[in-house]
């Protein structure tokens, strides 16, 4: 009897084994199909599946200062104002606007009829309230710099508001494209208080239903959504941090689209007939922030040094494919206060006589990263560039949340963190490198930068922004508080079922607008 089970146990294994062969087989085949011949489908008609390139530390838009956020918001929370993919502001919330000769006061006419996911009405009460609660102090939102010359806001009827700033400032229509013009419930965050970021409240055309931190955010189509309604009825939106688990899950279907893709992975994914990849042009920035609170990097000599030992085109080619362009400063290329100097080739004869000139001996630092492949390779090149010059740089991996919460608090001497840009300049240094701004994690002040980027944010000629601009750049590559390393396109990847999606500069996915081919 012992002997027949045996056998039997035996037998099943051996089946099971050959199914198991079989179902992966099939699968690689139906996935090798799909990438000759582009015949991909949808495998739930019902839910667009996203992968992200990180878990989301936080569902309050006023509270967020991380660019993974923003993805999920987009579906969550309606914005005042919205941009195009010409960089165009486009209606949202507010269907018209307009502005006082002096550029003092914006007055808002808004969508009427439309409700929050919990069913109260979005009206001017409503943005008096979020205008409020980010600009209260106790409230703590990194929002507050972006929009701390709000003065007054005045409800002028039930569906309109006027408000009124302390002086002209050229890039608030900016500001309101992106969280600071995200309106939450003032129901829901009274009443939730700081609970409000696990059950957040927008107007968007999804709600939120459920998150599993770490694994997944769940969302379902809001019916009494007031603008046209999305055709897929659920997004759920998975963390991803390793790229190749990312790409893996987007080519075999279990992924309908990722928000970034790993460079070495572009060419593939360009002759893989079943994926769409497409490209934009970088709005934002890359780099090492120095506490220069800390040794070694409060001698400013040896924040030059390390910034001149760095090879930028070598590490743009090398981990990134041609894929960024190497930065001197926090603008681009592309944007219009963006340098226009060639980017300058380590120099470790210069890097070597910088750290002479500062007199600190036996130089060495702790560098804090995110576990991802591409940032692994790219501070073990600067590892090996500064060994040159006789500089030991520690890697130290954390989570992203964690990283972020360590830069905060100055619990750091480096740590590699970029930003993900605006579409108006100043969104790339105010409260980044001015004096007590929310995101200066270099703890930086100078007050000449801080009168300059103060002037261009109330001026409206291009011309002369740039040239102040301009200024900002030289200061900053003179002051090296934080080394720019290089501007990040923007790629996305989805299947070629995955339709409608808009590609705007600012990387965000809209999910309002996709639908699946059949």
């Amino acid at each position: 009897m012992k002997k027949i089970c045996k056998k039997m146990i035996g037998s099943l294994i051996a089946v099971l084994f050959a199914l198991l062969i079989a179902g992966c087989t099939a699968d690689q085949q139906a996935n090798e199909s799909e990438a000759k011949t582009g015949t991909s489908k949808a495998t739930n008609k019902d839910t667009l599946v996203i992968g992200l390139d990180d878990d989301p530390p936080q569902l309050d838009p006023h509270l967020s200062s991380a660019a993974v956020d923003r993805q999920v918001f987009q579906s969550l929370f309606n914005k005042l104002i919205d941009i195009d993919e010409k960089l165009e502001f486009v209606p949202e919330l507010a269907k018209t606007w307009e502005i006082s000769p002096d550029g003092k006061t914006y007055t808002f006419t808004l969508e009427e009829d439309v409700l929050f996911h919990d069913g109260t009405p979005f009206n001017a009460e409503a943005v008096k309230f979020n205008f409020e609660r980010m600009l209260n102090p106790d409230f703590g939102s990194p929002r507050k710099s972006e929009i701390d010359l709000v003065d007054q806001v005045n409800v002028v009827s039930e569906y309109e508001v006027e408000v009124v700033l302390k002086e002209s400032y050229a890039p608030f229509l900016s500001v309101l494209t992106d969280r600071a013009g995200m309106m939450v419930s003032p129901k829901a965050s009274e009443e939730l208080g700081e609970d409000f970021s696990n059950k957040p409240v927008g107007t968007g055309p999804y709600k939120f239903e459920d998150r599993v931190v770490q694994d997944r955010v769940e969302l379902v189509r809001f019916e009494d959504y007031w603008g046209e309604k999305p055709t897929i009825e659920k997004v759920v939106i998975k963390p991803f941090t390793d790229s190749n688990v990312r790409v893996t899950n987007l080519v075999s279907g279990d992924l309908d689209m990722v928000n970034k893709v790993a460079f070495k992975d572009l060419k593939t994914l360009e002759e893989n007939k079943s994926i769409t990849l497409l490209e934009q042009a970088p709005i934002g920035y890359q780099g090492i922030y120095f506490n220069i609170e800390q040794k070694p990097f409060d001698n400013k000599k040896v924040r030059q040094a390390i910034n001149a030992a760095i090879d930028r085109e070598a590490i743009a080619k090398v981990v990134f494919h041609g894929g960024v362009e190497p930065a001197v400063s926090p603008f681009p290329s592309a944007s219009w206060a963006g340098s226009k100097e060639e980017v300058p080739k380590a120099d470790l004869e210069l890097a070597k006589k910088l750290l002479d000139e500062s007199g600190v001996n036996d130089v060495s630092f702790s560098m804090k990263i995110v576990p991802k492949p591409e940032e692994q390779q790219t501070a073990q090149m600067i590892q090996t560039m500064l060994k040159e010059i006789g500089v030991e740089m520690k890697i130290e991996q954390v989570e992203f949340g964690t990283l972020l919460e360590q830069l905060a608090s100055g619990e750091f001497q480096a740590g590699r963190l970029g930003w993900s840009g605006r579409i108006d300049p100043d969104g790339n240094v105010s409260g980044r490198v001015t004096t007590d701004g929310p995101n200066n994690y270099s703890n930086y002040s100078n007050e000449e930068l801080d009168r300059i980027i103060a002037k261009a944010r109330t001026l409206n000629d291009r011309e002369e922004r740039a040239e102040l601009y301009q200024q900002v750049t030289d200061i900053l590559w003179e002051d090296m508080p934080y080394a720019y390393l290089y501007h990040e396109k923007d790629y996305k990847a989805m299947k070629n079922y995955v339709k409608g999606f808009k590609h705007i500069p600012d990387t965000m996915i809209r999910t309002q607008s996709i639908y699946f081919e059949e």
